[in-house]
């Protein structure tokens, strides 16, 4: 009996000064919580709900980050788990998921036409000088792959994703840094141009070299408060 109670009071002496488990004090480990809605590494919902963030450039997730906390960007979810978080951590976790790379999810097929994803992608590759629309290429980048620091790239995005947040620029529920570019051109297009955008987006592959590209690799063609 002696013996049974010595190991007892050994093994609780060994568990008080193991301790309570502790998480690794990583980035990684602190950005656990937006996992649920982003994945683990940031790859995205495969249903188009919780846009991919993963090797998105660091000063475009900065900015939402931003965004979200300040107000410019409505999501209640969102805002409420930034409101009281520093700008030093944001550049923390912008870091993180900017330098992850991790394989995209194959690309959606639509239920357009090909007539409707041949005028979507007019809109991406060439614009509607008519109604003063630049081409999402001229800024997102020829591979739409987006450019460092601050626009994001668009291949991988869904177009349940890429509507609605053109939607929200056109109706003024999201806003970015003055001067904020994409509102000016996303008042211009109308709901069926944006439709036939987000389609032809959304059908295209990404690649090996699917990243941002270096700052300055080309100068695009209206200025934008995200992009110094």
């Amino acid at each position: 009996m002696k013996q049974f109670f010595l190991t007892l009071l050994l093994a609780a002496s060994t568990a008080h000064a193991d301790g309570p488990a502790v998480a690794p004090d990583t980035i990684a480990a602190r950005v656990q919580g937006c996992a649920t809605c982003h994945g683990d590494v940031g790859q995205g919902m495969r249903d188009g709900s919780f846009p991919r963030i993963a090797g998105k450039p660091a000063g475009y997730l900065f900015n939402q980050l931003q965004n979200f906390r300040e107000g410019r960007r409505s999501y209640p979810p969102m805002s409420y788990l930034l409101e009281y978080l520093h700008d030093d951590y944001f550049t923390e976790m912008a870091q993180f998921f900017a330098a992850q790379r991790v394989p995209f999810a194959p690309p959606e097929k639509s239920t357009l036409s090909a007539n409707q994803l041949t005028a979507g992608e007019q809109l991406v590759r060439q614009g509607d000088s008519t109604h003063g629309i630049p081409a999402c290429s001229s800024c997102h980048g020829p591979q739409l792959n987006g450019i460092n620091p601050g626009i994001p790239g668009l291949i991988g995005l869904r177009s349940r994703y890429i509507s609605g947040q053109l939607e929200a620029w056109r109706s003024g529920t999201r806003h970015a840094a003055a001067p904020d570019c994409m509102s000016q051109i996303a008042r211009r297009l109308s709901e069926a141009q944006i439709t036939l955008v987000a389609a032809w987006l959304a059908t295209q592959p990404a690649t090996p070299t699917s990243v941002p590209a270096a700052p300055n690799a080309w100068q695009t063609p209206i200025a934008c408060g995200s992009q110094p």
